[in-house]
């Protein structure tokens, strides 16, 4: 009776459990399922918006880190629904497959991009007008609004001015950045402050960054300019005012190139970022196709199609997009197996770019030499920042670390340095405006060398002095071009003296009712060192700002 009670017993109980697993297994098995794929899910998606918020990826199929971002993340939750549920069922099947998509959607799509496959489309990517004049671009250049000042010596002026604010020294650095721009028609170079350190932040974040500084190109004078309200989205800004931050949040699938500082007319700080997107394959032929104006004080922002950027701004095309657009340009001009066997009509930027004003707009400007690296170039290339109008200047002669070389030894005994040239036209002569810094990156002195002949070169502790030096060794030279309007006058001379450089004689001398200084060198005519007070003359000469050099002098 007991043993049987016992089997009995065993029995029921065995019942009991096959009804529990039957319970759990047609009642919370689909629980299980919503569990497996609901956690992997939340992870994922707490993963990507941790992503987003701290990498600021933008959500586009064009972008190489969204891709790669988007496979990681399917890996994790396969990785985790296979955890939770057991088997390898159609949910991760699919999505592997879709990954393993994507990897040769970014392979094959990258390939294809190359430019092997569309030489042609690389090169017309950028366009320079042939026809361009330099002279007719040039003529209204003033050497007295010569930029004078490259980024170093502007940090190096921008820092010293900073050191001056007492108030702000002790709470805020100086970027570095000093992007080049035009101001009420003159170059400067603007940056923002920033916040010295964390902490700096978070004493100051409520009233945000309270100036800028401007460096004036020209004159090297620089200022603090103090706003109104200060700046409230910046690089130095953390969380949701970080201007990358801000702008992600409100664009998140804009690609963004390289952000600027610049101010408009009004001397209000604004940030430019620049949109591009791929014109040819899937990857390949990065190019601008629009901007963000973000006012750096309150945030407001506004997107702009690349023909619709307002005139006051001045840096849309990043620099080294440009570069890389005017070396495919040059590149394969013939074709991409002509740049890699016969190069024939190769072109490739020089090693270096500067920047002109013209316009009121910014313009990238480099030499164009052959792959050859001959030491001399056969053209230049100048490209507008803001809309990427190009024009070629044929213009060849030596390029210009010779020029700058040339500077250099002119006045080895200083040891000063030379900043990357500009082109300027000097009375028809193209020729190189250079700027000399001492070891402490501020500026000293000032040459002209002549682009057709870089022996040719004159310094100057001024801009006039330099340029006035530069006239008389071309006039020694016979260097003066037919591009040049000579003027003509005459006169009674009022006072003349002599003196002799760099081993030639010149006369200076004044002329009744003229304030003018006319210069001559001693091959002109014999009867210079004959002239005196009182005598009358005829004079040919290139007119300056407060000197000329004069080309011909006849005693009448």
């Amino acid at each position: 009776m007991n043993r049987i009670s016992l089997i009995d017993l065993f029995d029921r109980i065995r019942h009991f459990f096959d009804m529990q697993s039957h319970f759990h297994k047609n009642d919370f098995q689909p629980k299980s399922k919503v569990k497996s794929f609901a956690v992997p899910l939340l992870v994922v998606v707490v993963l990507f918006m941790l992503c987003e918020y701290i990498l600021l990826t933008p959500v586009h199929l064009r972008s190489h880190a969204f891709i790669m971002q988007t496979i990681f993340l399917i890996m994790i939750f396969v990785a985790l629904h296979y955890l939770l549920s057991g088997n390898f069922d159609k949910i991760n099947k699919f999505l592997c497959f879709f990954a393993v998509f994507l990897v040769v959607y970014l392979g094959l799509g990258t390939i294809y991009s190359l430019p092997v496959f569309h030489a042609k489309e690389y090169q017309q990517q950028l366009s320079l007008d042939k026809e361009a004049d330099f002279y007719k671009d040039n003529e209204t250049i003033s050497y007295q609004s010569i930029p004078v000042v490259d980024r170093e010596s502007a940090i190096k002026l921008g820092d010293r001015k900073m050191g001056q604010m007492v108030d702000y020294v002790s709470q805020f650095e100086v970027n570095d950045s000093y992007d080049q721009i035009n101001y009420n028609d003159s170059p400067y170079r603007v940056t923002p402050l920033e916040y010295s350190n964390l902490i700096k932040w978070f004493t100051n974040r409520k009233e945000g960054l309270p100036a800028y500084i401007r460096v004036d190109m020209v004159t090297q004078e620089s200022e603090v300019v103090e706003l109104k309200e200060g700046m409230k989205y910046s690089t130095s800004e953390h969380f949701g005012r970080n201007i990358y931050r801000h702008l992600r949040l409100n664009y998140p699938a804009k690609m963004f190139d390289e952000v600027a500082f610049e101010i408009d007319d009004d001397g209000s700080p604004y940030w430019i970022a620049p949109v591009y997107d791929y014109k040819i394959g899937f990857f390949g032929g990065k190019d601008i196709i629009g901007a963000v104006l973000v006012d750096a004080v309150s945030g407001d922002h506004k997107y702009y199609d690349i023909d619709e950027v307002p005139n006051w701004v001045d840096r849309v095309y990043p620099s080294d997009l440009v570069i890389t657009q005017l070396e495919n340009y040059g590149k394969y001009t013939n074709g991409f197996l002509n740049s890699i066997f016969s190069q024939k009509g190769v072109l490739q930027p020089t090693d270096g770019y500067n920047y002109i004003a013209l316009n009121d707009d910014v313009y990238l400007y480099t030499g164009l030499t052959s792959v050859s690296k001959d030491a001399s170039n056969v053209g230049f290339a100048l490209i507008n920042l803001r809309t990427k109008e190009g024009k070629y200047y044929n213009i060849s002669g030596a390029e210009e670390h010779s020029a700058m070389s040339s500077a250099e030894g002119k006045v080895q005994n200083l040891k000063y340095t030379a900043t990357f040239p500009i082109l300027v036209n000097a009375n028809g002569e193209p020729s190189y405006f250079l700027s000399l810094k001492d070891s402490s990156n501020l500026v000293k002195m000032y040459a002209f060398v002549s682009v057709k002949n870089y022996q040719i070169v004159a310094t100057g502790s001024s801009v006039s002095e330099a340029e006035e030096n530069y006239y008389e060794i071309l006039a020694q030279n016979g260097k003066t071009t037919g591009e040049s309007k000579y003027e003509e006058t005459e006169g009674t001379i009022s006072q003349i003296s002599s003196a002799v450089k760099e081993g030639n004689s010149l006369y200076y001398f004044q002329i009744d009712g003229n304030d003018t200084v006319f210069i001559a060198d001693i091959s002109l005519s014999d009867q210079l060192p004959l002239l005196k007070a009182g005598d009358k003359v005829e004079i040919e000469y290139i007119p300056g700002d407060e000197s000329a050099v004069c080309h011909k002098i006849n005693k009448k």
